[in-house]
């Protein structure tokens, strides 16, 4: 089996895309929150404002319980504490991810898993859910200077998996895979099943819309 014409390699984001991780925000987040005398933040809430990166996820929960900004150094020093101590452990694989990553990796093109999370996240959570040997290199939202949606961190891994952009399928589940793709050039594939800041996705401009990884089977050529 060989891949579409047009790709060389696949960049594939982690959080809505591979594993639905907002227990584990909300859980983190909740600790977090509570170790600074304040109010936790709702599954709902989360869900539309995960995505970014932690910095500035922990920065609009601050804002949305009413604590000052000039909590967030402690927050953020509290939140990495107990995202290393949770990580993984209230998130769940999404139907058809193992599927499609072996159909992605049949394929024998380089792989990267790229993410806004920070690395060493990550890294620890692709070795708890077993997809760790899926990818050639892991980038984290603390790799480089800028996050998704600016096109950096993909313009930098399809560097590093020396490939040109418009050989390199961005696969991901929001306005921000979407908005990095289409800057850096790179064709992008988005999911249904991620955290599209509440919005649907279909109404974002992709190669393809799939309800589940496996599904991209029908993109690949045979």
């Amino acid at each position: 089996m060989s891949a579409h014409p047009s790709a060389r390699a696949f960049l594939v984001d982690l959080d809505g895309t591979l594993v639905d991780t907002v227990g584990d925000f909300v859980a983190v987040l909740a600790l977090t929150l509570a170790d600074l005398g304040l109010p936790p933040v709702s599954r709902a809430w989360v869900l539309q404002a995960v995505g970014r990166g932690s910095e500035p996820l922990i920065r609009s929960a601050l804002r949305e319980v009413g604590g000052d900004a000039g909590l967030y150094e402690a927050a953020w020093a509290r939140y990495q504490a107990h995202y290393l101590q949770l990580n993984g452990q209230a998130s769940d694989l999404f139907p058809g991810t193992v599927e499609g990553l072996d159909l992605l990796k049949a394929q024998g093109l380089p792989m990267a898993c790229l993410t806004n999370k920070p690395a060493r996240f990550a890294r620890d959570l692709l070795a708890a859910k077993g997809l760790a040997g899926y990818f050639d290199r892991v980038f984290g939202g603390d790799d480089f200077e800028r996050k998704k949606p600016d096109p950096l961190p993909l313009l930098k891994t399809c560097e590093a998996l020396g490939v040109r952009p418009q050989e390199a399928w961005m696969i991901g589940d929001s306005s921000n895979d979407a908005q990095a793709a289409h800057a850096a050039g790179c064709p992008v594939v988005l999911l249904r099943h991620g955290y599209n800041h509440g919005e649907p996705i279909d109404a974002v401009p992709a190669l393809a819309h799939l309800d589940r990884l496996d599904q991209i089977g029908r993109l690949l050529a045979p």
